[in-house]
């Protein structure tokens, strides 16, 4: 909680903190990027070009004061993100001692667009809101790497490609063996890796990765070839059999509940991964659990690890799927966006939601008008937007 000092003054002044956010964020990154170059290695190179990713921080603490000062988000809703944001950070290598050199650059920023606005109490009082939040985030995290006895001095894994598989035109699966023989670790189906691609330029840039298969020995990730994307296209064209990579431990907060309850999952484009795997862990420690798979793509060529979901529901006494192709007159499908309408969703069931953002938002929407209550939806979202409560952009 705020201390009864600093509780007016952050509720008085977050409005005009909240007006000015995107300049703030803009000034934070730029300089905190350009006095300490390593750091650019942590974040997307297209999310920072467009500006995407300069935005979340700021717009996190901004969330986490309202949520303080009792007009943002409850303590639910925050939770989630929290753990969402220390998922990521785990996933990333965040160090704690790193929330220092951001709280300064952060406060700065405010000082610099704000000017002489920005009295000692008031530079006082947001020193308050940053280091709770980021006290809480160090103790999630530091709980996350204990678990996944993770040593945050060396948080990367050398691991070896098996084999490729082309899963459509532009989407290749690569399965990874750990490099020194030891198993993959454990990990719990929805949940992703990063890797830590080092570049042909001599940069490192890091992307996250659901997993696509259930656990066992190996670990699979299947990557569609972004246009312009560093770390795809370099899988894509500089990566086979025979070639390392260096991977975090699996980490998320979208994973499987294991229970008998019936599952929806709903997915577009690349989306369909973490599905995948949870349709696969289903299929083989729970078939007698009812499942729906929905997904929709651009077309059957572009529609990744088809021919496996269909496997593993027909080892599931309940199996039922529906596709969405935007391409026109495809046998089995239908044709343009999901109706929500039309998505089977049994009493109870547990509904799962990956893709693009918008496809997100109004899947939700429509099941939420159907009567779906919030707390059986769950999405995963990629890049800046990680730090909404709701989906509303398209992820980095």
């Amino acid at each position: 909680m705020l201390s009864a000092a600093s509780a007016p003054i952050v509720e008085a002044t977050l409005p005009i903190v909240g007006a000015h956010l995107g300049a703030i964020s803009g000034v934070f990154y730029d300089t905190m990027l350009a006095e300490n170059p390593e750091l650019r290695n942590l974040f997307s190179r297209s999310a920072q070009a467009t500006g995407e990713q300069k935005n979340a921080l700021a717009g996190a603490v901004a969330a986490y004061a309202a949520h303080l000062t009792g007009t943002g988000p409850d303590a639910r809703v925050f939770d989630h993100l929290v753990e969402r944001i220390a998922q990521r950070h785990c996933a990333l290598g965040i160090r704690a001692e790193q929330y220092t050199l951001v709280g300064r650059y952060l406060l700065g920023a405010v000082h610099t667009v704000l000017g002489d606005a920005v009295t000692p109490e008031i530079a006082a009082a947001w020193d308050e809101v940053y280091w709770l939040f980021a006290t809480r985030l160090i103790g999630r995290e530091a709980r996350l790497y204990a678990r996944a006895d993770v040593d945050t001095g060396s948080p990367w894994q050398e691991y070896t490609v098996v084999t490729t598989v082309a899963e459509a035109h532009d989407t290749v699966s690569f399965v990874l063996a750990r490099s020194d023989g030891a198993p993959a670790p454990a990990f719990r189906p929805g949940q992703y890796v990063t890797v830590a691609a080092d570049l042909p330029d001599g940069t490192r840039q890091l992307r996250q990765y659901s997993l696509s298969q259930a656990p066992g020995h190996t670990l699979r990730i299947t990557v569609r070839h972004v246009p312009g994307g560093a770390v795809s296209g370099y899988l894509h064209e500089h990566v086979s059999a025979g070639d390392t990579l260096r991977l975090s431990r699996p980490f998320g907060d979208l994973v499987l509940r294991d229970d008998d309850s019936p599952l929806v999952l709903v997915s577009a484009g690349v989306g369909i991964t973490p599905m995948a795997s949870m349709l696969d862990h289903v299929a083989r420690s729970r078939p007698s659990r009812e499942v729906v798979a929905v997904h929709a793509d651009r077309s059957p060529d572009r529609h990744a690890l088809r021919t496996e979901l269909a496997a593993s529901g027909a080892r599931l006494r309940s199996f039922r799927s529906l596709t969405w192709y935007e391409e026109s007159g495809v046998p089995g499908a239908r044709t343009g966006l999901v109706d929500p309408d039309a998505i089977p969703v049994p009493d109870d069931a547990e509904v799962y939601l990956c893709g693009p953002v918008p496809f997100m938002a109004a899947v939700r929407a429509g099941l939420r008008s159907r009567g779906v209550s919030e707390d059986r939806i769950r999405y995963e979202v990629f890049g800046s937007e990680q730090w909404n409560t709701t989906p509303r952009a398209v992820p980095a």
